[in-house]
């Protein structure tokens, strides 16, 4: 297969202003993804967005791209991005589009695609996309432009959508919820949510101004949704990330609660009540603890590559339902069709309320391994089979035996190496991640 030139694991992202997050090439990919998409199926695109301030800038290259193609537009406004994959099949939209970096900072942005059926698009369509952007844009003739409408209605239609994920028969109704929505794509409609279901929540990260997105608050810093949880009392904390696909949880103790725990905990109760369909797709990074606690129940677990596109894959290959990754990405396919943070904690929900225990209480069949995570900024990527990063590696896991995992991986979203060491010594488990971080740290040297 083709190398692609733009899409990573997760679109195309970047830097605002820099190559290619620029109002140029978002127009001529607006163009190239209109003659693809909706020369394979017909109809309209919709496009969605997160709170950052250039997210108007790339909304708008988009919508005269598209329209210079001859594709008809559906404006969403700031949505999180699974509620675009779930709106585009709602509406028999032959695409959606997401403008949105995701948990980065809000100077960079991205641009997302899902297909008609609410998935990633796959390479052979985003590699199309590309080859398309290298013949001249050409735009139709008047009377064939594409024309633009906005869907008032959007956020109340997915509100519904995720209510209907909670049991009809349960209620929130006596639980205190504080939601963190990251000043993101997801900061009105997650409270509304788990209110309209019964919740009293306390909000924070909910006043977005664009440029405040992910800064401080949400899934990658949950520790101020951990002091309100302590300040007011609540018996659980739901922190989502800036597109609202990422899901953290803390407990009633404060206690930071990430992906693999939360998708022990979905597992676990589904398993209970025998409604698994199958076995667990993790990720290279997924805990150790995860994986020996499912395989204490008997519940098959197996490893795909990092990202959410390669989990869906593995679980379609398997026919299995549940999946995800440590950073928050849970896939739960028996209620959306992409990981969706709200989603996710509803099917928490239903575990806690069902049963009748708190959050503390459904983690504990789970032990965590330490694991420690050391990103290394290189100007370019390293040979990670050279002699000295090989070496440093092999010693680290001669030292951890049976009982630990090294792992590096080039970031496809960052210029950054992760070099991630799990064992059960905290001590041992650092001091390994970051001799293999100063390997890699010389054969690749920092900007």
């Amino acid at each position: 297969m083709k190398t692609k030139k733009y899409f990573g694991t997760d679109g195309i992202r970047g830097v605002v202003g820099r190559h290619p997050i620029t109002a140029d090439f978002v127009l001529k990919l607006g163009w190239a993804a209109g003659r693809v998409l909706a020369e394979e199926s017909g109809g309209s695109i919709m496009i969605g967005k997160d709170t950052r301030n250039s997210g108007y800038l790339f909304e708008s290259a988009l919508e005269a791209g598209l329209a210079s193609a001859g594709v008809d537009v559906l404006l969403l406004g700031p949505m999180p991005t699974p509620a675009v994959a779930y709106l585009t099949q709602t509406f028999s939209a032959c695409a959606g589009i997401v403008v949105s970096a995701s948990h980065n900072a809000y100077q960079d942005n991205g641009i997302k695609f899902f297909t008609g059926a609410g998935q990633k698009l796959t390479d052979n369509q985003e590699l199309a996309i590309e080859q398309m952007m290298q013949t001249e844009m050409v735009t139709v003739s008047s009377e064939h432009l594409g024309k633009a409408s906005r869907i008032e209605d959007a956020a109340g239609r997915y509100v519904e959508f995720c209510k209907s994920c909670f049991p009809a028969e349960l209620t929130l109704k006596g639980l205190k919820i504080a939601v963190d929505g990251a000043h993101g794509a997801a900061y009105r409609i997650a409270p509304n949510v788990f209110r309209e279901l019964g919740a009293e929540v306390i909000e924070i990260g909910t006043s977005p101004n664009g440029l405040n997105i992910n800064d401080g608050v949400g899934a990658t810093s949950p520790g101020a949704l951990s002091a309100l949880v302590l300040e007011t009392g609540a018996d659980l904390g739901i922190a989502l990330d800036g597109d609202g696909d990422r899901l953290i949880m803390v407990d009633h103790l404060g206690e930071i609660v990430d992906g693999d725990e939360l998708l022990f905990v979905i597992t676990q109760y589904k398993s209970g009540r025998n409604e698994l369909q199958g076995g667990v797709v993790g990720t290279q990074m997924s805990n150790l603890g995860l994986q020996r606690a499912l395989e204490q129940q008997n519940i098959p677990f197996v490893r795909a590559a990092v990202g959410d596109r390669h989990v869906l894959a593995m679980l379609e290959n398997r026919g299995w339902r549940i999946g995800g990754e440590g950073s928050g990405h849970i896939l739960c396919l028996d209620s959306a069709s992409t990981g969706d943070g709200i989603v996710s904690a509803l099917h928490v929900l239903t575990a806690i309320v069902s049963l009748e225990l708190d959050l503390n209480q459904l983690k504990q069949g789970m032990k965590k391994f330490p694991q420690e995570l050391v990103n290394v900024r290189c100007s370019q990527a390293p040979d990670l089979q050279s002699e000295s990063i090989l070496r440093a590696v092999h010693s680290a896991e001669s030292r951890l035996g049976e009982s630990g995992r090294v792992l590096l991986r080039p970031s496809g979203t960052e210029p950054v190496v992760r070099v991630m060491v799990e064992g059960e010594e905290r001590s041992q488990v650092k001091q390994l991640a970051q001799e293999i971080a100063d390997a890699v740290h010389r054969a690749a040297p920092m900007d």
